[in-house]
């Protein structure tokens, strides 16, 4: 089992998400991160799941997920090239002996700080899974206090509009 990556354009209404979430704890299907948001044209958002299963599981889920009323249409993102992307906030504390080592890691990784409070720095740090991962590894023995990271969004590259199937659908939907 590999980790997949499904983008899925529903209507911007209640419920939506509710429906969304229903249907993957109904099958025993687990939910890795969860991403939500409005896109350009309020009335429609973009629901990112990463999900953990088989390739075969995951064209089912995606075929479910497409019965949905409020669903628009649904991308399996693991398939094509896709951007993804994820944010982390780390608080760290710092002492003052191993300040410039800490500060030279977060600029080595192109993190930022955001806040330092009592010797407590809050640092942003995104980039792909892996990066957001590595970077927490890395400052974990200044000692970590709190670490969140957001789910991850991802977008085709290039040109391709993956969740598209015909001209007429990409032209209602293209600024999405």
């Amino acid at each position: 089992m590999k980790l997949h990556t499904i983008s899925v354009l529903v209507t911007n209404e209640v419920g939506v998400l509710s429906r969304i979430v229903d249907l993957f704890s109904g099958r025993g299907y687990n939910i890795e991160s969860l991403t939500v948001a409005p896109t350009v044209d309020s009335i429609y958002s973009r629901v990112t799941i990463v999900t953990k299963a088989d390739n075969d599981v995951v064209e089912q889920i995606c075929k479910q997920l497409n019965r949905l009323i409020p669903v628009i249409k649904v991308a399996n993102l693991s398939i094509g090239e896709a951007l993804e992307y994820e944010i982390g906030l780390i608080k760290v504390g710092v002492s003052d002996e191993v300040k410039s080592d800490f500060i030279n890691i977060v600029t080595q990784a192109n993190a930022k700080i955001l806040d330092v409070n009592d010797k407590v720095y809050t640092v942003k740090i995104d980039g792909d899974e892996k990066a957001v991962q590595t970077f927490a590894e890395l400052v974990r023995p200044y000692g970590i206090k709190e670490f969140v990271r957001s789910g991850k969004v991802a977008i085709t590259k290039g040109n391709q509009f993956s969740i598209i199937k015909n001209k007429k659908e990409e032209q209602q939907i293209k600024n999405i």
